[in-house]
């Protein structure tokens, strides 16, 4: 099946059945042309027509798909080459435009459903490092389908791709987009990417793709000054040309209170989820969208950002109910993810600073005495807007292990992460970002036991899958308990949350998790952050009866270091205990989770 979506909003280069058709926003030029290989990149061959409000537009009769292409401006600032701030696909970020027919991939039947958010296990991962075939060149988006059998017998439900815009040279993070629509030449353009999504779908795997609104470029950017007309030196149409410019990549903060840059803006967001398919987007840093220096100051707050915001928000709601968007904001707000008729952005989650923070802290910290559970039980209860999955949890994302931090297993042992309390305290963590309320989050290796830190030039070694597979293992049952393979911890993903316990001298925490309740779905986790075991610990049981262990980190399997501590099933009785009426004794080895829930009757 081919999508029959053309250009976005009748923008840029358009595929017709008599040429091409091209459209442009240049308010103080003096006359447009469209130049490329179909008229040997004559300026004066093909003239665009003026329309109102500085829109200029055209059809070439022999243009086609494939053709390299540009826009030359007369300008009272000059004459300028600028390439199309639509176009969907570039020979390379200082190259030319490529002619990209929207509507000739073939998509197929697959009739695939994105997740419910509560059954969402997102693996966060970024192209160029991910899977590199060649060393010295970065990695595309072809061996990222080639690795996605392995992320669906992880268990990995969602993927969320770190943005492969087209931006400078061949390695970035892709924070620095300079030419938005169209997919990183580098990578593979814009076939490769919905290959990318067909193929995560036919895997039972959804997309969520990480967009960068904040800013542009700041280099490589013909939207700069792109009709000529600026003031104060600044970026010109697209761009605040004031203090409001000003963002931490540069003065390139596009100016949001104009309307063909909230258009552009808009379009951008639509078009992955209309003509992609993609399953959700996740907003690079909105603070700097919604504020001018993300700092609460209320003199530099860009109404104009927020509005914005939500009107992309409604649209996707009304349009595409159940796709994800997901902000970075990190301040705590519940306005981030409060209904747009509410007054909130309308966001359907939110990074977690209130849990990243703290639990990244206790892990980290060489001195049990540093580990404070009641900080550690607010991270676990923190919600927003009234629900505990408008909120994402980790340990580890591209920001948490780069810019002079490591991987969690890295902080604790520097260079040594293949030690005892590096992968002790690592699957700790892992734990409890696996059974939290919240949709969980993986950064990519974190299951291979990486070390180092996030580089962009530094691919995943491969090889630590099968040196670390018991580590791998570990990620694999926890998943597979989160998402209820088992048949009996439904309460994983369950939207209740309770703590039974939090023993900040044995450091200690104990909660349950249940949907409807009752065997097979109510959980209880126990988590131990300190480095002593403990054979014989009561804790109050929200019911009588036979309670079986599902998970122990501390197998063996898992890692031959392992202590191997024998977490036994365990007798609820009537005893009271922590305001319970039940309770039962379990063992826990030192740095170490357990998972345990009653048998589901069989009908």
């Amino acid at each position: 099946m081919k999508t029959k979506t053309t250009s976005v909003a009748g923008m840029g280069a358009t595929t017709l059945t008599n040429g091409v058709h091209f459209r442009v926003w240049a308010p103080n030029a003096q006359a447009v042309f469209v130049i490329g290989s179909f008229n040997g990149f004559d300026t004066e061959a093909n003239t665009l027509q003026s329309e109102e409000n500085g829109f200029w537009a055209g059809t070439v009769e022999n243009a086609k798909a494939g053709d390299e292409y540009k826009y030359y401006l007369k300008t009272p600032y000059g004459d300028l080459y600028r390439n199309d701030p639509y176009a969907r696909q570039m020979t390379n970020s200082v190259g030319n435009g490529v002619i990209y027919d929207a509507g000739q991939f073939e998509w197929g039947e697959t009739n695939f459903e994105t997740p419910s958010w509560n059954k969402l296990v997102i693996y966060e991962l970024h192209v160029g490092t991910f899977h590199v075939k060649e060393p010295g060149k970065p990695g595309d988006l072809y061996g990222v389908i080639d690795k996605l059998p392995y992320l669906k017998e992880l268990g990995i439900n969602a993927i969320e791709v770190m943005p492969p815009f087209e931006f400078p040279g061949g390695f970035s993070w892709g924070y620095n987009p300079s030419q938005p629509f169209a997919i990183e030449s580098e990578y593979g353009g814009p076939d490769a990417f919905k290959s990318l999504v067909k193929a995560a779908h036919e895997q039972g795997i959804a997309v969520i793709l990480d967009v960068v609104y904040n800013h542009f470029g700041p280099s490589d950017l013909d939207l700069w000054q792109f009709d000529g007309w600026a003031e104060n030196g600044k970026g010109g149409i697209y761009f605040y040309n004031d203090w409001k410019s000003e963002t931490p990549w540069g003065d390139t903060r596009p100016d949001y209170g104009r309307n063909e840059v909230r258009q552009y803006i808009r379009d951008n967001a639509l078009m992955w989820l209309e003509e992609y398919q993609v399953d959700g987007l996740r907003m690079d840093m909105i603070p700097y969208i919604r504020n001018v220096h993300a700092d609460e100051n209320p003199g530099s707050i860009l109404a104009d950002g927020e509005s914005l915001l939500r009107w992309i928000n409604s649209e996707i709601a009304e349009r595409f109910p159940g796709k994800l968007t997901i902000a970075e904001d990190l301040h705590g707000l519940d306005s981030i993810t409060n209904g747009t008729a509410d007054g909130g952005l309308g966001f359907g989650a939110q990074w977690d600073g209130d849990f990243v923070h703290p639990v990244r802290y206790a892990l980290i910290a060489p001195d049990d005495n540093e580990r404070d559970m009641h900080s550690l039980e607010a991270s676990l209860m923190r919600q927003y807007s009234g629900n505990p999955f408008h909120r994402v949890v980790y340990t580890e994302s591209h920001d948490e292990v780069a810019n002079g931090k490591a991987r969690v297993a890295e902080e604790i042992s520097d260079g040594d992460v293949n030690n005892w309390y590096s992968k002790k305290r690592a699957s700790l963590g892992i734990a409890m970002v696996l059974t939290a309320p919240g949709i969980p989050m993986i950064f990519q290796g974190h299951e291979m036991l990486e070390d180092q830190w996030f580089s962009d030039t530094d691919p995943l070694d491969w090889q630590r899958v099968t040196a670390f597979n018991g580590f791998v293992k570990l990620h694999q049952d926890l998943i597979h308990l989160r998402l209820n393979h088992c048949g009996q911890t439904e309460g994983l993903s369950g939207a209740h949350t309770e703590v039974i316990r939090v023993d900040n001298e044995k450091k200690l925490l104990a909660y349950q998790r249940w949907q409807e309740g009752g065997p097979g779905d109510t959980t209880i986790v126990v988590l131990n952050f300190s480095g002593q075991a403990y054979n014989d610990y009561q804790i109050g049981m929200p019911d009588e009866g036979l309670w079986k262990v599902r998970y122990n980190s501390d197998w063996e399997g898992y890692d031959e270091e392992f202590g191997d501590l024998s977490s036994f099933d365990t007798q609820a009785e009537a005893m009271e205990c922590d305001g319970y009426p039940h309770s039962a004794n379990i063992a826990i080895a030192p740095y170490s989770a357990i998972i345990l829930s009653q048998e589901k009757a069989q009908i």
